[in-house]
């Protein structure tokens, strides 16, 4: 199971404030900064993150987040300058911390050195950046506002499902295994499912729980 996770989040727009709810709907611990009442005036009423009024640019703001008990922090803001300048402050003030940044298409090679991880606009989807903060060993590569959800999952040693063939496991009804290990070609009735490798799987919504439990343990 994963671990609850402080993240610190900068930016209540509607990647911000959707991240935030990812994010909390997976049992982690939210701060979001936000610098338009409005905003997070919105954020605060959904209590979804303790929400902080204030510039994430300004070391003020920063230490009130307490980010050396964070594991990470996510500029979001619809500036990337300004999201450079966070994730600068961020890793001066707590090195260790891992960085999101939202970046515009062509200029994600000038972050390699301040972000560990960019989001670019055609990336920027909730679940997309929660998998990055969260550091889970599911990806979710398609989903979000629909019933199925296609996911990269990675098979945890000790999972029911190690050592075994598709053919051999019952899979709730609404999921199906895609690819066969690593992505090497579509999963057939004699794929082995292997702890550590990775699999592509569709999965109806509420079924989720079931099918992770089955890869994850």
């Amino acid at each position: 199971m994963t671990h609850t996770k402080r993240i610190v989040i900068a930016g209540g727009g509607r990647v911000g404030l959707r991240t935030a709810r990812e994010l909390a709907d997976r049992d982690h611990e939210i701060i979001l900064i936000e610098k338009e009442r409005t905003r997070s005036d919105e954020a605060a009423a959904e209590h979804v993150a303790m929400v902080l009024e204030g510039d994430a640019t300004a070391p003020s703001i920063l230490e009130q987040a307490d980010l050396g008990r964070a594991d990470a922090v996510a500029a979001l803001t619809d500036e990337p300058g300004t999201n450079l300048a966070i994730c600068l402050e961020a890793k001066r003030m707590a090195p260790e911390i891992r960085t999101l940044a939202r970046t515009d298409t062509g200029t994600e090679d000038e972050y390699d050195e301040i972000a560990d991880a960019t989001l670019l606009p055609h990336e920027l989807s909730a679940a997309t950046a929660a998998d990055i903060l969260s550091g889970d060993a599911v990806r979710t590569l398609a989903g979000e506002r629909h019933d199925l959800d296609v996911l990269e999952v990675e098979v945890a040693p000790g999972a029911p499902v190690v050592g075994h063939t598709l053919d051999e496991i019952s899979l709730p009804r609404g999921s199906l295994v895609v690819s066969d290990r690593d992505w090497t070609r579509i999963a057939r009735a004699d794929t082995e499912l292997e702890a550590g490798s990775r699999y592509v799987v569709a999965v109806e919504s509420d079924v989720i729980d079931e099918v992770l439990a089955l890869f994850r343990g």
